[in-house]
């Protein structure tokens, strides 16, 4: 796979520089200039006009904006690679014959597909149990190529979900004159969609958001496959998917949507800002009340204001991306983003638990008896509460040395990987990211033989795909698409099996976080929790604690059930033969990986930028290929 250029260096390839002025001979000549050598063109002109070609590619896409309110059409249209908006039939005929000859002298071959939406869309009966059918039309001529791109089209069209309307599908004949009163808009071969304004209440100018989004996504797609069969008829072009087919550059509005996303993201951190910052002392507390009242917390003070943000957060277009893919990706961040500061909001509220049930989800019945299993079937090989086993225990100072020296092994490799490590006093025991940050806690001690395991975990999954994740070009990836949190959390854990380090004391941690989460979240108070894993599970009573503080942190957060959920889902990624390549691009969910490999196929993503360094060791290539036979997490426990 390619490296991706980032927007700055696809600002610097050469292009035809945008401007307005009317499409004369002059306007043309420049345009089939760029195309004939191969550059990229991007031009507006008078009345809304515009022309985008990011590649040579042998279709173009055309609206003609005479129909104002046709949006969805025009919004379809400019989401492909190349395509022409135009004011009038007249001028679209001239500039698509302009742009066909030199790609067909090209390329071999030239085709248009045109957009546009039918006047109204039929209004429901009142009395009308079901919504009903509404209308597509396909016009092709009898060119090989035009009937072999209809037969694509209404052959995905008729595959879209009717979650609201089912289609109905007419295939026309192209008449003599193409209903404007004028000449065809062109002899090269091409089809015509034109498709109900179901996205519009009838009568009035109000639209239904939801059904506009579904819409397009579903026109493009069958728009995309419609221009594969085409391009597959009649060159020797080779397409792994239709979906190559799309954009390969970032426009600008793109750009300034990613960072204002991430101007958001970065103004908080919201596992900071629901973490106590009195552990030690809320654990003594809790011990003088002999366990049986829950201690209080105490949180960093908030700088942040939550309805400021929220404010900039849904001020934030996405109208203008000309990306159905990328208008889904930044939607679903938009969303994550809004729990969270709704979260923070509530914090120490009775609703913050609910707000994080939403962000997080439940605790699935399936993941709730893997956990117990889990602990049940260990219960015999653990100590009894009370009995600390010896351990060859380091400290922070020692932890922070190592994590240091493994952070300029990965800069040795990726000179941008910038981590810094910083000891603190006001976290709980133990380890943090917090964007290029690792945090340690001064209190943090555990066995020598975990270190660089857990420091796998943290650098080597979580740090390396916040950097990985900025060598992409958007700041999306490395604050992690939407949901990311569970996969991120379980191919984390699956490192530390991959660097030898995991042990059944780590696992039943693990497992704990779930059992614990759903009592959480049944309405279990602090003190019942914590004697169900000391007195149930057999957990030490300090370790039963920490697991139990960060279950009730910020009035309950659901959060730690991920980390089994995510290690389970990757198990069975990787025993149906998936890989774990695309997570390193980035911050990505398993739900991402058709985006990825979307984004990968246009040339939006390069490869990760640094590997973990722990693939290189042979024995962790042979504990990933005995994952890959199929194991469980007990099987991941080191002899």
């Amino acid at each position: 796979m390619k490296n991706a250029a980032t927007p700055r260096d696809r600002d610097t390839s050469p292009t035809l520089e945008a401007g307005r002025s009317a499409p004369d001979d002059a306007w043309l000549d420049d345009v089939i200039g760029c195309l004939a050598a191969g550059k990229a063109v991007r031009r507006d002109f008078a009345e809304g006009g515009r022309l985008h070609i990011d590649r040579p590619l042998p279709f173009l896409c055309v609206f003609i904006a005479e129909a104002k309110q046709a949006v969805v059409a025009r919004e379809i249209t400019q989401s492909n690679a190349s395509y022409l908006v135009a004011p009038d039939a007249a001028t679209a005929a001239l500039v698509v014959a302009a742009v066909g000859s030199v790609i067909r002298d090209r390329l071999g071959a030239f085709f248009v597909l045109e957009f546009g939406e039918l006047s109204h869309d039929d209004k429901p009966a009142k009395d009308a149990p079901y919504l009903p059918p509404f209308t597509i039309e396909v016009t092709a001529g009898n060119d090989p190529l035009a009937q072999a791109a209809a037969k694509a089209f209404l052959g995905s069209v008729g595959t879209i979900e009717g979650k609201f309307r089912t289609a109905h599908m007419d295939l026309l004949s192209p008449q003599p004159e193409n209903g404007r009163g004028d000449a065809p808009l062109t002899t090269f071969p091409a089809i015509g969609v034109r498709f109900a304004p179901i996205y519009r209440e009838p009568g009035t100018e109000r639209i239904y958001p939801e059904l506009r989004e579904r819409l397009i996504a579903n026109i493009f797609d069958a728009g995309l496959k419609a221009l594969a069969a085409a391009t597959q008829s009649a060159t020797d072009i080779s397409l792994s998917t239709h979906r190559a087919l799309g954009r390969k550059t970032f426009v600008d509005t793109v750009t300034r949507t990613d960072r204002a996303i991430d101007e958001i993201a970065s103004s908080f951190d919201f596992l900071l800002a629901v973490t106590p910052i009195n552990s030690d002392a809320a654990w003594a507390e809790f011990v003088s009340s002999r366990h049986q009242v829950a201690p209080r917390l105490l949180y960093r003070p908030l700088t942040l204001e939550v309805e400021t943000a929220k404010k900039k957060l849904f001020s934030i277009s996405f109208e203008h991306l000309e990306d159905p893919l990328l208008y889904a990706l930044y939607r679903e961040k938009q969303q994550e983003l809004d729990l969270q500061l709704s979260m923070i909001s509530a914090r120490e509220g009775r609703t913050f638990v609910e707000f994080g049930r939403a962000l997080y989800g439940p605790v699935e019945r399936k993941l709730l008896e893997a956990a117990t299993d889990i602990l049940t079937q260990t219960q015999k090989r653990v100590s009894k509460p009370g009995k600390k086993p010896a351990v060859d225990a380091v400290d922070s100072a020692y932890v922070r040395n190592r994590a240091q020296v493994m952070v300029s092994a990965y800069k040795r490799q990726y000179a941008d990987f910038s981590a810094s490590v910083e000891l603190r006093d006001d976290i709980p025991a133990g380890l943090l990211v917090s964007r290029s940050q690792l945090l340690i806690a001064r209190s943090t001690a555990m066995s020598r033989a975990r270190v660089e395991a857990l420091l796998s975990h943290e650098i080597g999954v979580h740090l390396l795909t916040y950097f990985n994740g900025s060598a992409q070009g958007l700041r999306l990836f490395r604050s992690g698409l939407a949901g990311y949190e569970g996969m991120q959390e379980g191919l984390a854990v699956f490192a530390e099996y991959l660097s030898g380090g995991m042990t059944l004391s780590r696992l039943r941690l693990i497992a704990a976080r779930v059992v614990a989460c759903a009592a959480m979240l049944d309405g279990a108070l602090f003190p019942e929790t914590y004697r169900l894993l000391v007195d149930q599970h057999r957990f030490q009573p300090n370790e039963a604690f920490n697991i139990v503080l960060r279950i009730y942190r910020g009035g309950g957060l659901a959060k730690d059930a991920i980390y089994l959920r995510g290690l389970l889902q990757l198990l069975a990624h990787l025993s149906a033969g998936g890989s774990l390549e695309p997570f390193w691009m980035g911050k990505i969910a398993a739900s991402h990986f058709t985006a990825m490999q979307e984004l990968s196929l246009r040339g939006l993503l390069g490869a990760p930028a640094v590997r973990p360094i722990f693939l290189d060791d042979a024995h962790a290539r042979a504990r990933l290929d005995r994952a890959r036979g199929g194991i469980t997490p007990l099987d991941m426990v080191a002899e």
